[in-house]
C-alpha cells in the first residue's frame, strides 16, 4: 500500500509567538484532492507553506509520500519536495518567453529535455502555439495554465494550490477548475487546494478539510460534510441556512415551521436548529397541519428559484429554493413543509460569541447531536 502523498502529524505554527496553527493531523492519500477550506485568516495559506517549505516548521511533522520533510530537525528545501505549486498571483517571469517560464524549474536537466518537457506541458493545456510569447501577451485564463504547466513540467507526485483561480471570471474560473481537476486526475497527481469558497471545494475535492482558527474541524466527503455537518460552523459555511433557536422539550426542539428532533441534547438544554433553502419545501396552496407564508419575491436562478418568504412571528424573510419552473406569483399564499433530513441540531451558546468564534473547534457549540 502506497504512503500517503501528504501527511501532517501535531502540526502546529505560530508568527512571532502569536498561534495561528494548533494540531493539525490530516492526510493526503495517492491521487487524491484534498479542498482546505475555511474563512479568511483560519491558516490553510498558512499550512501549504509549510507543506512547500516557504516556512520552517515550529511543531509537529510532515511527510511527502512517506518521507521526512519538517521536523525533527529535518527542514528540506522547496526545491527538493517533489511538488508543484501553483499561486494566487500565478508570478511568471515577464521577461521570459511562456516556453523557458515553464522550463525555469527544470534547470538540473540538459537545456533540450528542459524545451521538451516544457512544451509537452504546454500541449496537455493547449498552449503549445504560445511558447514564444511573453505572459503580457496572454489573457488572464492562458497565463493561469502556463502557471500550471510550469508546476506539472518537473512530474511532481504533489500538487499544492493557493486560491489559484480567484483572480477569474465565473465563467472562465469554472472552466479552468474542470479543466485543473481532468488534468490531475489523468496524470494521477494528489492534490491539495485552498480555497474559501465552499462551492470550488466541493466541486474539486475528493474530500474537504473544514479549518476554522488554526484547526480542523472537520474532514469527509462533500456529500458527508454537507449532509452531516459536525458543527454548526461547518453547516454554515458550506451553505445558507435559516437560523430557529429553542431548548428541548420531550426530545424535540420547536421552530415555526415545526418540531424537530433533537437527537441525543440534554433535556431543556438550549439548542440551535439549522434549515437549508432547499429544506423549506413550498406547496402552492395552504395545506391543513402545514405552516403558511406569503411570497414576498421570486427569482429564477437557472436550475432553481429562490423565493423570500414572511412568516408570522418571524422577524426576517426566509429563503426557500425550489425547482426552476416554480415560480409563484408575490403575495401569493403557500404552505411549508420542513425536510429534516436537511435540518441540521447543535447545542447553542447562551451568549454566543459573533463570527468564526461562535462555533470554533474550541467552543460547546463544536459537539453534535
Amino acid at each position: 500500500m502506497s504512503p500517503p502523498a501528504l501527511e501532517f502529524q501535531g502540526v502546529g505554527h505560530a508568527y512571532d509567538g502569536v498561534p495561528v496553527l494548533g494540531d493539525i493531523d490530516l492526510e493526503v492519500g495517492a491521487g487524491e484532492v484534498m479542498s482546505l477550506v475555511g474563512p479568511s485568516g483560519c491558516g490553510k495559506s498558512t499550512l501549504l507553506r509549510l507543506a512547500a517549505g516557504l516556512e520552517p516548521l515550529s511543531i509537529g511533522s510532515i511527510r511527502i509520500a512517506g518521507r521526512l520533510v519538517s521536523g525533527g530537525g529535518v527542514q528540506l528545501a522547496p526545491e527538493d519536495r517533489r511538488i508543484g505549486f501553483v499561486f494566487q498571483d500565478i508570478a511568471l517571469f515577464p521577461h521570459l518567453t511562456v516556453a523557458d517560464n515553464v522550463a525555469f524549474g527544470l534547470r538540473r536537466l540538459a537545456a533540450p529535455e528542459r524545451r521538451q518537457r516544457a512544451l509537452a506541458a504546454l500541449g496537455q493545456l493547449d498552449l503549445a502555439g504560445f511558447a514564444e510569447a511573453f505572459p503580457h501577451t496572454l489573457s488572464g485564463g492562458q497565463q493561469q495554465r502556463v502557471a500550471l504547466a510550469r508546476a506539472l513540467a518537473p512530474d511532481p507526485k504533489l500538487m499544492l494550490l493557493d486560491e489559484p483561480f480567484s483572480g477569474l471570471d465565473a465563467r472562465l474560473r469554472d472552466r479552468l477548475r474542470d479543466e485543473t481537476l481532468d488534468l490531475l486526475k489523468a496524470r494521477g497527481v494528489a492534490a491539495v487546494v485552498v480555497t474559501h469558497d465552499p462551492e470550488e471545494a466541493m466541486r474539486m475535492g475528493d474530500r474537504l478539510a473544514v479549518m476554522s482558527r488554526g484547526r480542523i474541524v472537520q474532514c469527509g466527503t462533500p456529500s458527508e460534510l454537507y449532509r452531516r455537518p459536525a458543527t454548526a460552523f461547518v453547516a454554515a459555511f458550506l451553505g445558507e441556512v435559516e437560523r430557529f433557536e429553542g431548548r428541548v422539550e420531550r426530545g424535540h426542539i420547536r421552530t415555526p415551521l415545526g418540531v424537530v428532533p433533537a437527537g441525543e441534547l440534554a433535556e431543556g438544554s438550549a439548542a440551535l436548529a439549522l434549515v437549508r433553502p432547499e429544506g423549506l419545501v413550498l406547496e402552492p396552496a395552504a395545506a391543513p397541519g402545514l405552516p403558511q407564508a406569503r411570497v414576498i419575491d421570486a427569482r429564477l436562478l437557472g436550475r432553481s428559484t429562490l423565493i423570500r418568504l414572511a412568516l408570522d412571528g418571524v422577524p426576517a424573510p426566509l429563503h426557500s429554493r425550489m425547482p426552476g419552473d416554480f415560480l409563484p406569483e408575490p403575495g401569493a399564499i403557500v404552505s411549508i413543509r420542513l425536510d429534516r433530513r436537511r435540518t441540521h441540531v447543535f447545542p447553542r451558546l447562551e451568549h454566543p460569541l459573533k463570527g468564526d468564534a461562535a462555533v470554533s473547534p474550541q467552543s460547546p457549540e463544536s459537539g453534535r447531536s
